[in-house]
């Protein structure tokens, strides 16, 4: 049995191993075993919510069954955003959270996301734990009676969420047009409810799951549709969520794509500005592009790069006291205000920079100078280490000296997808084109999938 719980939970395609019901339920039943071995009780309650594929409701049953078979209490949140279930776990002092989502991918994926009784990424540890149990003979309680446990229609989830996040930032958005892409995923009710009580006009797209259209050419990763929607009815501003919510893609009056760097710039710099800035330092990954250590760095901030994945991003966060992290990818962290990445939360902190400067979010951006990026895909069978595949070390060593420390290469597999990720900054935006297609092809030539 190969790991299962990769840098955000499990991921596969539903119903095909690894991730079939048989395992879903398995887990819930493991799940609550080591959630009582490690808090030292009998009793334990989770939180349960999922984003719109079809693949949900399958899964969510049995992981559920698996739950309940153990004696676990089991709150049903329904469809809600990531971050909305983090809160909700905290809000219910209950031990865990578990989310049903592929965040980004395509529909047929699905995932198993778990969340710690503070709304944080569930410990390495215990996913080890887990994974150790499943590895061997079922001990997990198996109850009766009475004892099996009860299942809790949690029909308050979404309001207690939408509620919390309308307090976060004293924002009027009154006379605001914003246009939002809720990539038809978990955020489509969510997010216009909560602009709207604000005081917004809100233009929305991709607010009409089916099951098999999340994240189908729209959302985070696919902005484009935004841009042109924005530039057709004159929006102020917009924002792109993915499938689960935890992405934020920004795009300004003047219909520019603006990432994750870009806000953690903007939201640095104005925090610095006022004090606000715990510990006077920003948390990002190796992915962040330089311009952005360049922006800070002006700012007198301090910035800190850790791999890439937002739990290390969070886990960095803390040991600094930091509040204010996360990814170019837009998985953003303000945990002042809450302990998940939140795409409507994050917009929501944008939001109230313009308003407390009076400037738009292309006037805001002024303050970043993007280095030309490129990043390549490419998918693979295997995942060695990347150090031993040949000829790749020996070409990249070439190219670092070629741009003589005007630029930087990174490569890397992915944690969630079956790729190797090369990306590369420089001056010259062609010239780096063809280094990257360049290393892509070797990879290909050696590990690429057919």
């Amino acid at each position: 049995m190969t790991r299962l719980f990769g840098t955000d939970g499990i991921r596969g395609v539903a119903n095909e191993e690894p991730l079939t019901p048989d395992l879903a339920y398995r887990v819930g039943r493991q799940l609550v075993a080591t959630l009582q071995a490690q808090r030292g009780r009998d009793s334990v309650k989770l939180v349960i919510g999922r984003d719109t594929r079809r693949s949900g409701p399958l899964l969510e049953a049995a992981m559920t069954a698996g739950v309940l078979s153990a004696g676990g209490e089991c709150f049903a949140a329904g469809v809600l955003p990531t971050p909305g279930i983090a809160l909700v776990t905290r809000a219910l002092d209950a031990d865990g959270g578990i989310v049903l989502s592929a965040s980004h991918n395509p529909f047929a994926d699905n995932g198993i996301k778990l969340f710690s009784s503070e709304g944080t990424k569930f410990p390495d540890a215990w996913e080890d734990e887990i994974e150790a149990r499943l590895k061997g003979a079922d001990s997990a309680p198996r109850a009766s009676g009475a004892g099996i446990g009860r299942h809790v229609t949690y029909d308050r989830a979404e309001r207690y969420y939408i509620d919390y996040l309308s307090r976060c930032f004293a924002v009027d958005l009154g006379g605001m047009t914003i246009a939002i892409d809720c990539a038809h995923g978990a955020t489509y009710r969510v997010a216009p409810r909560v602009f709207r009580r604000l005081g917004a006009h809100v233009v929305c797209i991709g607010c009409r799951p089916t099951g098999t259209n999340i994240n189908a050419g729209s959302g985070a990763l696919h902005p484009e549709a935004l841009q042109r929607k924005l530039r057709a009815v004159g929006a102020h501003v917009g924002f792109a969520f993915d499938g689960d919510g935890d992405r934020l893609v920004s795009i300004d009056d003047r219909g520019e794509i603006r990432d994750g760097d870009y806000a953690l710039a903007i939201a640095g710099r104005h925090l610095q500005s006022r004090g606000r800035l715990k510990g006077n330092v920003v948390v990002t990954t190796v992915m962040a592009n330089l311009g952005l250590d360049e922006s800070l760095r002006a700012g007198g901030i301090e910035i800190v790069k850790t791999q890439v994945g937002d739990r290390y991003v969070h886990e960095e966060m803390q040991r600094r006291g930091a509040n204010v992290g996360g990814e170019q990818s837009g998985h953003l962290l303000f945990l002042d205000h809450s302990p998940a990445g939140d795409g409507i939360l994050s917009a929501l902190a944008l939001l109230a920079v313009m308003r407390e400067t009076g400037a738009s979010l292309a006037e805001l951006s002024s303050c970043l100078r993007k280095f030309p990026q490129v990043l390549v895909n490419v998918p693979v069978r295997t995942k060695p280490p990347i150090e031993t595949l040949a000829g790749l070390s020996e070409r990249v060593q070439g190219f670092e000296s070629e741009m003589d420390g005007a630029g930087r290469i990174l490569i890397r597999y992915s944690g969630t997808e079956s790729l190797a990720r090369v990306m590369i900054e420089g001056a010259d935006g062609d010239r780096i084109r063809t280094m990257a297609d360049d290393l892509a092809a070797i990879i290909r030539d050696l590990i690429g999938a057919a």
